[in-house]
């Protein structure tokens, strides 16, 4: 999130032990706004798939190449699934056909567990609403595990090394080429290249491309006393120039811009 003070509740939970190597993180964002106001959520989602479950469906949400943004007004949920790559195949064979892309996706059975568990009430030795939302969100959680182990299989070899794809960009904020991360996996490029089309829907240097910017806007928001030279530099920009025409090129504004900004939303 781009501006992360914006949203009223947001948590980020882990899955189930047994769904780690499918699922990144739950995330959960719930929402109670006066009449008349609207909170945007500005993201520069993460180069992955989610399931998405809310009051009103269930939708697949493809990798995004731009930033993007939701809309939030009176009250609400909703309880997601960043999916890792090895997981993809069960949900799509062709991951680049959602890319910027948003689709309904039928699962029935998944919306009435999810919504049974966000919509409940406090729990006996409940003492307080943290502990009632905790819990329900633990819930969620639960019953959503439920249904992804049910339905997908453990995954092959090759997906397990598309995980570790993701893990690698993921991990070394230094890796900026393509050649780096086949030689890092031990594969060829174009093996790579599949990889990343069947798993993930990108191509590897947008994959790495996406993590750095991820990384550099965060280091921004969060880190006052950097500069943003030193940040391109670290991230492996060329110059400042270069992260402030990639900034502009993907989220419409320049580095310094954002930096303000977010300021402004935590000042």
């Amino acid at each position: 999130m781009l501006y992360p003070t914006r949203l009223p509740s947001f948590h980020r939970l882990p899955p189930p032990g047994r769904l780690a190597d499918r699922v990144r993180w739950f995330w959960i964002p719930e929402w109670n706004l006066p009449p008349g106001r609207v909170s945007r959520q500005e993201l520069l989602p993460f180069p992955a798939l989610n399931l998405v479950v809310q009051a009103d469906g269930v939708t697949l949400s493809g990798p995004a190449t731009r930033r993007s943004f939701r809309d939030l007004s009176g009250s609400g949920w909703a309880v997601g699934l960043l999916l890792r790559p090895a997981a993809v195949p069960s949900f799509t064979g062709d991951p680049g056909a959602l890319r910027d892309a948003e689709i309904p996706f039928p699962a029935p059975e998944l919306l009435a567990a999810v919504q049974e568990a966000m919509v409940s009430g406090p729990e006996p030795g409940d003492s307080k609403d943290d502990d009632a939302g905790a819990r329900r969100r633990a819930r969620a959680v639960a019953s959503a595990g439920a249904w992804l182990e049910s339905r997908l299989p453990s995954p092959t070899g090759e997906a397990l090394l598309a995980n570790r794809l993701e893990e690698m960009i993921q991990s070394n904020p230094g890796l900026t080429r393509v050649d780096q991360l086949a030689s890092g996996l031990g594969v060829s490029t174009r093996t790579l290249q599949r990889l990343a089309r069947r798993y993930v829907g990108l191509s590897p240097l947008a994959m790495i491309r996406r993590y750095r910017l991820q990384e550099a806007a965060e280091r921004l928001r969060t880190e006052p006393g950097v500069t943003i030279a030193d940040v391109a530099a670290e991230l492996g920009y060329a110059d400042h120039a270069h992260l402030a025409s990639v900034f502009q090129d993907v989220l419409g504004f320049t580095p310094s811009g954002y930096r303000r900004s977010s300021a402004g939303e935590t000042a």
